[in-house]
């Protein structure tokens, strides 16, 4: 039988500590980090901790391919007084196939609770700096998106309309493969928080 998502959690919880402890080295970490100033910096114990870890994890992944177990986690946003749950992939998994499902028919629940948060809100498009942006540009931003994540501090909501690889899409470098625009939604301009 397959561990489960909160199994391979906890290996990887335990496995973390044990490469920061020093317990887990690996010999061969040469070539890497093609950096000698960030190398130097860190040191050769600290980077072979590190490659140690995500060699690891890299090998988590391949299981939860292999085996079919899933990447997400489940979490609730809260924002003036309504909330919303939903899944994605945790930060330390993998997304499988059906994931990358469960993550899209979730979206609708999402965009529903991001549409009765924001009544009276203006919208910006999360850039350096933030720019207006229309409701109806937004409408075709939800439409391409292939799932939806929502973000809230006590004043903001951040809508995440994100389509590609899940594992991928946080991150510019993956831009146009997989990607998310990121909306604003806030009384005034926004405060400057990344999401």
């Amino acid at each position: 039988m397959a561990y489960t998502t909160a199994q391979l959690l906890d290996i990887l919880n335990t496995e973390m500590k044990a490469a920061v402890r020093g317990d887990r080295l690996l010999l061969n970490n040469d070539r890497r980090l093609d950096n000698p100033v960030i190398t130097k910096a860190i040191g050769p114990q600290k980077l072979s901790q590190i490659y140690a870890f995500q060699d690891f994890r890299d090998q988590i992944h391949q299981y939860q391919i292999a085996e079919g177990v899933s990447g997400i986690i489940w979490r609730e946003c809260s924002f003036q007084g309504r909330s919303v749950r939903f899944p994605e992939i945790h930060p330390q998994l993998t997304a499988t196939a059906e994931d990358k499902l469960k993550l899209s028919a979730a979206k609708g629940a999402v965009i529903d609770f991001w549409r009765k948060s924001i009544p009276d809100l203006r919208l910006w498009r999360a850039s350096n700096p933030p720019e207006p942006i229309a409701l109806d540009r937004v409408e075709t931003l939800i439409e391409n998106a292939e799932w939806a994540d929502v973000e809230a501090t006590r004043s903001e909501l951040y809508l995440l309309l994100c389509w590609g690889n899940p594992k991928e899409s946080y991150y510019a470098w993956a831009y146009p493969d997989s990607g998310c625009d990121r909306v604003i939604a806030t009384h005034s301009h926004p405060s400057g928080i990344k999401v």
